[in-house]
């Protein structure tokens, strides 16, 4: 595919460096100093350089910290089994234990010839989850190369134990050197003329990197965008895991009372807003209740559905619920089919009339046309409202968080995110409403919340700028953010209202034709679900 690559002429660069230069006796009056990054002990050394890339559109890169921390190394972090084989890249290993157990562990490690070391693991409080102990981790040795863990990590297997070899800068302590990466874009509505626009690629249930969907628009800059479903184990990989709307028409249903992150392609208004939804299959004398948008009937990824979901109904990341039961509305944007199994399908055309009852459901749709598919109980339901010739019509509702209708336009999208970071200038972090804290498991939040990671964030700043940003992380050349890290960056570049967006190996920006960071996948870029796209020109009527 092409790459579109910007002129030369047309890229202004400008680097500042912050706390890296002695001062000089000859300099002139001091200039206000830029607020750094609150990352590690206050006097470390940051650069930013700022590029230009279209009119309206910067780009800035940050570079914080020392590459030579003395106090960081590698260790084995032994666990119970299950971190390695999980089909999710990003699950992690369970590592935490309580006190007593974790004191079993280390005796039976001693008895097979390791050295074993016992460390609590607290969280801090977040706006709605109490924070404190969350467990007791248990790790062998400690190593200056990556290398030489990995080998006692065989070792330890070979002893019948399970490990994985970490590196000590990804814990988050707030006394650590760095190094960090952060890429931040920034879209200046006052002189932005192009497009800020969410793409799926051909359909929604298939993935695309970052990198293509931003080459086939030729689009400027590019970030990852919203979650979705990885694992075919739980529903269709590259259908988002939460709200997705595109162009202004809801094609992926929210988890009930996550943020979304609603943007507009004229670049202003950008907002973080949560939502729930409403759905109905209306026939000649009788309505149904929907419970989901293309999607995989009885598969709900990240939880957050309807009554009857099983094991909640609440939202639960990185769990896929199931219900039996369901209604399930597809538009063509889907795929080249619609999925196949049990069930029912009545199949509409472009006039919402019944051509079709197809059972089992699966299959291809008429030229603008539609479908609705039952499973379970909801058979019976379908089959007695849908008629072959009769019409029967799919509405949806998108509802904010007061209750209020919400109606977007052509030119908006709405993309899932979660948890919510900065409010109103403050930070305001919560995992536990958006499904971070898994019950019984504080291993998952230790891994996805506590733990440094690669980060997408977005938000907008008091001056109405739309700003993505990208951390890296997982490597020793940049040690990613925690979720309360990542608060506190958004809220040190000014950001009002903030975000997080997917993570992890998914995290990837682009700009100019060219991936500028370096995702964690040991693969390399990572197909995903969606990115938001900086677009050179505007598609836009009204400019």
């Amino acid at each position: 595919m092409k790459k579109r690559l910007c002129g030369a002429g047309a890229v202004l660069g400008v680097l500042v460096t912050v706390g890296a230069l002695p001062a000089q006796a000859s300099s002139p009056a001091p200039q206000p100093k830029p607020h750094t990054l609150p990352l590690g002990p206050s006097n470390l050394p940051e650069t930013r350089t700022t590029t230009a890339l279209q009119p309206g559109v910067t780009l800035t890169r940050i570079v914080r910290g020392n590459a030579d921390d003395p106090a960081l190394h590698w260790t084995v972090e032994v666990s119970v089994p299950g971190g390695d084989t999980s089909p999710d890249p990003d699950a992690p290993p369970t590592a935490l234990k309580d006190r007593a157990s974790a004191d079993e562990l280390a005796a039976e490690l001693e008895r097979d010839g390791f050295r074993a070391r016992l460390e609590q693991v607290t969280t801090p409080k977040t706006a709605d989850y109490a924070g404190g102990t969350l467990g007791w981790r248990v790790r062998v040795g400690t190593y200056d190369a990556q290398a030489a863990a990995t080998s006692e990590r065989a070792r330890l297997r070979a002893a019948g134990h399970t490990g994985s070899a970490v590196y000590t800068g990804w814990d988050g302590e707030a006394a650590d050197r760095g190094p960090w990466h952060v890429d931040v874009l920034t879209i200046d509505p006052r002189g932005f003329r192009g497009s800020l626009d969410a793409s799926y690629g051909p359909d929604l249930e298939n993935r695309e990197t970052t990198s293509a969907l931003a080459a086939s628009s030729d689009a400027t800059a590019a970030v990852n965008a919203g979650f979705f479903v990885l694992d075919p184990e739980a529903g269709a990989p590259g259908d988002p895991a939460g709200v997705g709307v595109y162009d202004g028409r809801l094609l992926s249903e929210p988890v009930a009372g996550r943020p979304g992150l609603v943007i507009h392609d004229n670049g202003r208004r950008t907002q973080v807003t949560r939502l729930t939804w409403r759905g109905r299959v209306t026939g000649r004398d009788s309505a149904l209740h929907l419970n989901g948008v293309n999607r995989v009937p009885g598969l709900i990824r990240n939880c957050g559905g309807t009554e009857g979901d099983a094991p909640t109904s609440l939202p639960l990341h990185d769990v896929t619920c199931t219900n039996p039961d369901e209604l399930i509305a597809f538009t063509p944007d889907y795929g080249r089919h619609t999925p196949r199994g049990e069930g029912l399908e009545a199949v509409l055309d472009a006039h919402d009339r019944v051509v079709e009852l197809r059972s089992p459901r699966g299959g291809t749709l008429p030229p603008g046309g539609s479908s609705v598919q039952a499973t379970g109980d909801r058979v019976a339901d379908l089959t007695a409202l849908a008629h072959v010739g009769h019409r029967i019509r799919v509405s949806t509702t998108l509802l904010d968080e007061r209750g209020h209708r919400v109606s977007p336009s052509p030119r908006t999208d709405i993309l899932n995110a979660g948890p919510e970071l900065v409010r109103d200038g403050r930070l305001h972090i919560t995992p536990a409403t958006d499904g971070m804290v898994h019950p019984g498991d504080p291993s998952w939040y230790y891994g996805w919340v506590h733990k440094r990671n690669p980060r997408t964030l977005a938000g907008v700043d008091a001056a109405g700028r739309t700003v993505l940003v990208t951390a890296d992380g997982r490597s020793t050349n940049s040690l990613g953010l925690s979720i309360k890290e990542s608060a506190e960056v958004a809220k040190s570049l000014g950001l009002r209202d903030a975000v997080n967006l997917d993570g992890g190996g998914s995290t990837t920006m682009v700009a100019s034709g060219a991936m500028i960071n370096d995702p964690s996948d040991a693969a390399g870029e990572r197909a995903v679900g969606e990115a938001l796209l900086v677009l050179p020109r505007s598609h836009r009527t009204d400019s």
